[in-house]
């Protein structure tokens, strides 16, 4: 028989400790806590597996199933001494999710389970304490009914804001026993009225209620957003975790926290961390009350008065002190603990690799390698290459002048500015028709997780620095300021109120992630600072790296951009960008429109001196580098305009009439341009197009060559090629502009001719267009367009339906279909070496900064991979990820 519950706990294991696949992480590591002797409560897991079944056989669990979890329940009624539903001493307990991969928020707990109106009153006698029996009671009544009965949680806040503005409190902690009993009265009369049905007082319905809603939880709208944004496949499913519960709500010898061992924004070997007394633990995530630092140096940075636990419970901190040692030794990472301290005990809750900027990744794993507690392969391997975007973009510029509104708490470094939006779906509405936003919020919520995406930053006027908007913005990347508590806002109307000023919907502001600061307008940028940690680790990964890391890049702003980040040359220069420029587009148009060669001749030598002094700027930057030049490959009409307006101006520099030029366009119109009149079919066509590019790169070529001793390395590109002939032809073309070029420069240097494999045909007789070529770049961006049929510049209509269903695993535009595309690669790599087996062979479409397609080149053997600028360093690093891997 199957086995799905497995127990944790009172030296009891069932096995799997340590198995994230079967237990999730947070079972898995509750076990493996509980296995080194760590005070963990009892507890039972239900598996990964039984998620994936509870949704094949219509959301039910089989009798079996149930079997089990008795058992679990009865291991935890064992070692605490307590019996569930007793109305003398009721054993509680908390299900929580825990999928394989941390997804913070984005699933369902439920708290204090077990409690109904007989064992309130147990729990009152047993623990001495009225007002935290009440207090429990009424957390789990709400908390139960957002997350399984699916009733509006906002009536609840609303009626407990009531309580408070009617006896003239200020915090929760205010209320008396009494208060909470009446308030829990109230809870189930708006139970009634919403549910039409009573509070559930069954402690088993209970239990199987919560079960089915973290299960449910897997398939939530935000979760599935979650593992979209984070490529974690849907069929993994979550664990449930059954525990004990422990109190932090117990009064002022009782608290619950959250830490880090390491600080999660900049890597500093110091605890980070939260804690309140006399709460539990959504009351620090949730940011309805503001935190206490957890030690006394945090404290005394900040200028806080509140004590710190370190000051307020110097034992139970000593004690937490030497479990956070104990675990990042054991688990060799950075730890993200969550903890309850009950009547003066430390109870562990979680443990988990903690999720960290990129600054902090970085230098996290530099200095556990340095410390000697991993190896530097290790180091490498522990830093999301995806995360060095956060890094690699500009900052504010400390000297430029900054309009300051209030100032909040750090909570993810990086700046950003931006139009102030005030809910989720306008962030994600405005981010789409291309406005960068900047999102503000009370507190946020898992629902506003498209939001969060959509924003360049976001600002909370609650929350500490581990509530979700922090946790979840830091994963991301993006700038986040939590806790500024002096902004008032009124998502409805859609303002922001602060130090007597208004900040309405639409006007710009600027948040620093770094200090905490909200300002007023935009703010100048600086280029960030590379080196330091990032230098020593892209070092590290240089060592090991197979692949090159070439850039995709046509002005010298971007060449000098990527050769700073480590570039080793150019996979790809589009030429078609440089005749769009204002000071040539007339000379390109001139040559379109011209009746015979003889014209278009007398046009290309104007634009020749334009193109090779554009060539001389990128090789210059590029020196001794190789330079992949990719000829003219856009069809002609793209270059001839469209508008009415434009026509009559055009054709009046042009000299010509107008009705003659639009039936110079009309000729040149294509149905389907992508697969019609362009590439190297306009070289066969007009060969003097790629004569004249030619001479303009060998021209360039020897110009540096004589300048700075040191030739470039060109390596001609003819696009589009699906037969030998094609590109014979065009190597011929190219051949004798070099050699006229050498011979009255009296100089030669070395070059390549090759093609772009954007064609399923050029990929299949690769064997035969290798006799020709010197070097395939696979274009990926067409060779996925040729190979799917499908266009991607209209994909996402529907690409997004077609991963959610599982038919492809990820945006093909975004990561190599290894199955399709990639084999095609894979087989003109190797027809292509038979024939030629020193052929160079790289790639130069998007996937190039991709890490997953990355892999599949190293697994394919390519020489390289060609990235835009700012992912290059990406590019390295997880280039030296795949090679440590194969």
């Amino acid at each position: 028989m199957t086995h799905y519950v497995y127990r944790f706990g009172g030296g009891v294991s069932d096995g799997g400790s340590g198995d994230k696949v079967l237990l999730g992480g947070k079972g898995a590591n509750l076990a493996e806590m509980a296995s080194i002797g760590l005070p963990v409560p009892p507890g039972f897991t239900i598996a990964t597996t039984m998620c994936t079944r509870y949704y094949e056989e219509g959301q039910t669990f089989p009798e079996s199933v149930q079997d089990e979890v008795k058992t679990g329940i009865a291991h935890i009624e064992g070692i605490t001494g307590k019996t569930f539903g007793d109305a003398a001493d009721p054993l509680l307990v908390s299900v929580r999710s825990g999928a394989r991969i941390s997804m913070p928020g984005m699933m369902d707990t439920v708290l204090n389970l077990g409690l109904n109106d007989q064992t309130v009153e147990g729990l009152a006698s047993v623990s001495d304490d009225a007002r935290f029996a009440w207090d429990s009671y009424r957390r789990f009544i709400q908390m139960y009914s957002d997350v399984v009965l699916e009733l509006d949680h906002g009536r609840f806040e609303e009626a407990l804001e009531i309580a408070k503005e009617d006896r003239g409190y200020y915090l929760d902690t205010d209320l008396t026993a009494d208060d909470w009993r009446a308030l829990v009265a109230q809870y189930k009369d708006i139970v009634v009225e919403l549910w039409g049905k009573p509070f559930p007082q069954d402690v088993h319905d209970q239990l199987w209620g919560a079960i089915g809603a973290v299960f449910g939880s897997w398939q939530a709208d935000r979760a599935k957003v979650y593992r979209r944004l984070n490529d974690i496949p849907g069929d993994w499913g979550t664990a449930v975790n059954v525990q004990a519960m422990v109190f932090g709500n117990m009064g002022d010898t009782s608290a619950t926290g959250v830490a880090f061992t390491r600080d999660p924004s900049t890597g500093q070997n110091a605890y980070y961390g939260e804690f309140l007394i006399n709460a539990q633990g959504e009351d620090v995530v949730a940011g309805i009350r503001t935190p206490q630092y957890l030690t006394r140096a945090a404290r005394e940075t900040a200028n806080a008065k509140p004590l710190s636990m370190e000051e307020a419970m110097p034992e139970a901190y000593a004690e937490l002190a030497a479990v956070f040692d104990q675990l990042e030794r054991h688990y060799r990472d950075m730890q993200d603990i969550e903890f309850t301290v009950q009547q003066g005990k430390l109870w562990m809750l979680q443990t988990r690799s903690g999720k960290r900027t990129a600054k902090a990744a970085l230098k996290i794993a530099v200095d556990m390698a340095e410390e000697g507690l991993i190896s530097r392969e290790e180091a490498i391997a522990r830093v999301d290459p995806q995360a060095l975007d956060q890094l690699l973009h500009p900052t504010l510029d400390p000297d430029a002048t900054r309009d300051v509104l209030t100032k909040g708490l750090p909570a993810s470094p990086g700046a950003a500015s931006g139009f102030a939006v005030f809910d989720s779906d306008t962030a994600e509405r405005r981010s789409n028709a291309g406005d960068a936003v900047i999102l503000i919020r009370t507190e946020t919520s898992p629902e506003d997780i498209h939001g969060m995406h959509a924003a360049r930053g976001i600002l909370t006027a609650r929350g500490g620095m581990t509530s979700h908007a922090a946790v979840v913005a830091r994963g991301m990347g993006r700038p986040c300021v939590s806790g500024a508590g002096s902004i008032s806002i009124d998502a409805k109307a859609g303002v922001m109120k602060v130090a007597g000023r208004e900040i309405r919907e639409g006007d710009i502001v600027t948040i620093d992630g770094a200090t905490g600061e909200v300002m007023a307008g935009a703010v100048a940028t600086v280029q960030p600072e590379l080196a330091g940690d990032f230098g020593t680790l892209m070092e590290w990964a240089d060592g090991v790296r197979r692949l090159k890391v070439r850039t995709n890049a046509e002005t010298p702003l971007d060449c000098r951009t990527a050769r700073d980040f480590g570039a080793e040359g150019i996979g790809l220069c589009r030429t078609e960008h440089m005749f769009f420029e204002q000071s040539r587009i007339t000379a390109v148009r001139q040559m379109i429109l011209a009746e015979d060669e003889a014209g278009r001749r007398v046009a290309l030598e104007r634009l020749l001196p334009e193109q090779r002094s554009d060539f001389v700027e990128i090789f210059e930057v590029m020196v001794g580098l190789p330079c992949t030049i990719r000829l003219l490959d856009p069809p002609l009409h793209e270059f001839l305009p469209h508008a009415e307006a434009e026509f009559a101006e055009v054709a009046q520099a042009a000299g010509i009439e107008v009705e003659q030029l639009k039936r110079r366009a009309a000729e040149l119109h294509e149905f389907n341009p992508m697969l019609g009149h362009r590439g190297c079919r306009l070289g066969v066509t007009y060969p003097e197009i790629y004569e004249m590019q030619a001479r303009a790169i060998f021209e360039a070529a020897v110009i540096v060559a004589e300048k700075s001793g040191e030739a470039p390395i060109p390596e001609v590109m003819i696009p589009l090629v699906g037969t030998k002939r094609e590109l014979e032809l065009m190597k011929i073309v190219v051949d004798k502009a070099a050699q006229a070029v050498f011979a009255d420069k009296g100089r030669t240097i070395e070059y390549l001719v090759g093609t772009m494999i954007e064609l399923p045909r050029a990929a299949l007789k690769a064997g035969e267009i290798a006799e020709a070529g010197e070097f395939f770049s696979f274009g990926t961006n067409d060779l996925t367009q040729t190979t799917l049929g499908v266009s991607r510049d209209d994909a996402s209509r529907f690409l997004g339906a077609y991963v959610e269903k599982g038919i492809y695993a990820r945006d093909p535009f975004v990561s190599i279909d290894v199955e399709g595309v990639g084999e095609l690669i894979e087989l003109a790599a190797e027809r292509g070496r038979k024939t030629r087996p020193d052929i160079k062979l790289g790639i130069c479409g998007e996937h190039g900064g991709d890490p997953a397609s990355i892999a599949f080149c190293e697994t394919v053997g390519l020489d390289y991979v060609s990235a835009s600028p700012y992912r290059v360093p990406i590019a390295r690093l997880a280039a030296a990820q795949a090679a440590l891997k194969k």
